[in-house]
């Protein structure tokens, strides 16, 4: 690989996959028929293998006690990693030969037993944190909101913008009253804000964000949401 020819880790984990996730009991899932379609273009030569139990030839290991376990291996431009996961519900319980009940804060809560139809979504999402470790949606894993090489206006929001000497006035300006109103993702003021973001996109990012840097404060990750309003 040349100096200036970018390694896979680089090229796979600067594309944006946003908007091809879905979110599904607070979990965020990548379509793995993207996610592979988006590697074979950029390496068309890519493989994949899902890894089966040499005893029974079964495309997961099986354990009595503990569940079943399904694995994958991908190898792009001769580098071959594995990657593995449990067979689960939609509350994040591993699902076994048989059905099982567990207790909650809400009461008994129960388990069903795994089916291949349970398999075979195990096996696709093993795919794509497989291919996460290629660098591809790596950033959602690392909870992460963007990539890291992704030079989007959500930056500009996040990093202070150099402000200009003013002219002298004869009057001093009266500062604008700064209140401490935390601001997150989906409370009470979030559609607030972002009616306001929808109805100002004239302004421009800096004004936006100076405006609501008066009456909010805001973490990065707030920063950019907003920004992505834009």
């Amino acid at each position: 690989m040349s100096k200036t020819e970018k390694s896979v880790f680089e090229t796979l984990s600067a594309i944006n996959v946003n908007d091809k996730v879905e979110q599904k009991n607070k979990l965020t899932y990548l379509s793995w028929a993207w996610a592979w379609a988006e590697v074979k273009k950029n390496y068309p030569s890519a493989t994949y293998k899902v890894v089966k139990d040499e005893a029974t030839n079964m495309p997961f290991v099986f354990d009595p006690s503990m569940g079943y376990m399904c694995s994958t291996e991908v190898t792009i431009k001769g580098e071959t990693l594995e990657m593995w996961l449990p067979v689960m519900d939609g509350s994040n319980k591993a699902m076994k030969l048989e059905a099982y009940e567990y207790d909650t804060r809400y009461g008994k809560k129960t388990c069903q037993s795994a089916t291949m139809f349970d398999i075979n979504k195990t096996i696709m999402r093993c795919l794509v944190k497989n291919l996460a470790m290629f660098g591809l949606g790596h950033y959602i894993y690392a909870g992460e909101d963007i990539p890291q090489d992704d030079k989007s206006v959500a930056e500009k929001l996040a990093t202070p913008k150099k402000e200009e000497p003013k002219k002298a006035t004869p009057k001093k300006a009266t500062p604008k009253k700064i209140t401490t109103i935390k601001l997150d993702i989906g409370d009470d003021n979030w559609e607030k804000v972002l009616k306001y973001v929808s109805a100002n996109k004239e302004l421009g990012l800096t004004k936006i964000g100076e405006n609501l840097l008066t009456k909010y404060s805001m973490t990065a990750k707030v920063k950019k949401e907003i920004a992505k309003a834009l």
